[in-house]
């Protein structure tokens, strides 16, 4: 299987902070691979690098062999690049804005319409409307027309679900994945863990440092099998009466419930009869593990390293 994308020792700083900490990864052609975690991880300086428009303080970085600062014009014609603020220009139309960034690459609209079709659909009916009058979802779907129209060789999409409804979100998705049916490499961003699930593969990144990659269904079933779920009236007391257990290695917050990475030594049975004397409407249970305890659990061993 070709690499498209090889990272070496990433290495970036901004004065006293280190953005990125000497990452290394690799990306397969074909792929869609996904950069997940919080704000502040490094998303984006590392999106920057590799769209050429920042330079790293060590390591390297290259796109199908081509080095992203030796060989920065050639590769500028290869990579279809949505920063995670909308950078298009806001007093344009819509069709302005797509014949703009098909001139810069030296191709017409029409030459490559069939790629945007099933993105371009909606916006279609408003041709004639600026760019800045889109809601979040249309803006989103310009965006990608834009970093699509001279049919790159690879897409670069930093955060772009961020801020939109959950309709878009999924219609986004279900377009990345019509995308990959046509072998074309996509690297996207997301601090969103549910999203991690719809990736071939993932890196999960946390103040600069690259946690974990692979498979999200291998990632996930190596969380292990002693986790679980609970809940009472009194959250916050549970929580903390969850902490002192010595068989408990670590209780956080996950939606409406409390969950629970512990031991071999956690008995559910003696917890439940002790557990529900003391607290109303006490719940535990078996939890199935999710990327999101995963990166929980990665982030504070990566915290305590540090």
């Amino acid at each position: 299987m070709k690499t498209a994308v090889e990272i070496k020792d990433l290495t970036k700083r901004y004065g006293d902070l280190t953005a990125l900490d000497s990452i290394s990864l690799t990306v397969n052609e074909g792929e869609l691979f996904g950069i997940i975690g919080p704000d502040g991880a490094g998303k984006s300086t590392l999106y920057q690098i590799l769209a050429t428009l920042l330079n790293p303080n060590a390591g390297s970085a290259s796109i199908f062999g081509l080095d992203t600062v030796k060989d920065y014009r050639t590769l500028r014609r290869m990579i279809g690049y949505m920063p995670e603020k909308f950078s298009l220009y806001q007093d344009l139309t819509v069709q302005e804005n797509l014949r703009f960034f098909a001139s810069l690459f030296g191709v017409s609209v029409k030459d490559n319409f069939n790629l945007i079709a099933p993105v371009f659909g909606q916006l279609e009916k408003f041709p004639n409307r600026k760019a800045g009058a889109l809601s979040g979802g249309m803006k989103q779907k310009l965006a990608l027309s834009c970093a699509l129209i001279h049919r790159p060789s690879i897409l670069l999409l930093d955060e772009p679900t961020t801020g939109v409804d959950a309709v878009s979100r999924s219609e986004f998705w279900d377009i990345l994945h019509s995308l990959k049916e046509s072998r074309m490499t996509i690297l996207v961003s997301t601090s969103y863990m549910d999203e991690a699930t719809l990736c071939d593969r993932i890196a999960m990144i946390d103040k600069g440092h690259i946690l974990k990659t692979g498979r999200p269904d291998d990632l996930i079933s190596s969380i292990g099998k002693n986790l679980w779920q609970s809940s009472a009236k009194e959250m916050f007391a549970l929580l903390e009466e969850y902490r002192k257990m010595p068989e408990v290695i670590d209780c956080y917050t996950f939606g409406a419930y409390l969950h629970i990475v512990a031991d071999d030594n956690f008995n559910s049975r003696i917890v439940k009869d002790k557990l529900s004397q003391t607290f109303k409407d006490f719940e535990l249970s078996k939890a199935t593990g999710t990327i999101e305890d995963l990166f929980i659990k990665l982030s504070r061993e990566n915290h305590n390293v540090l």
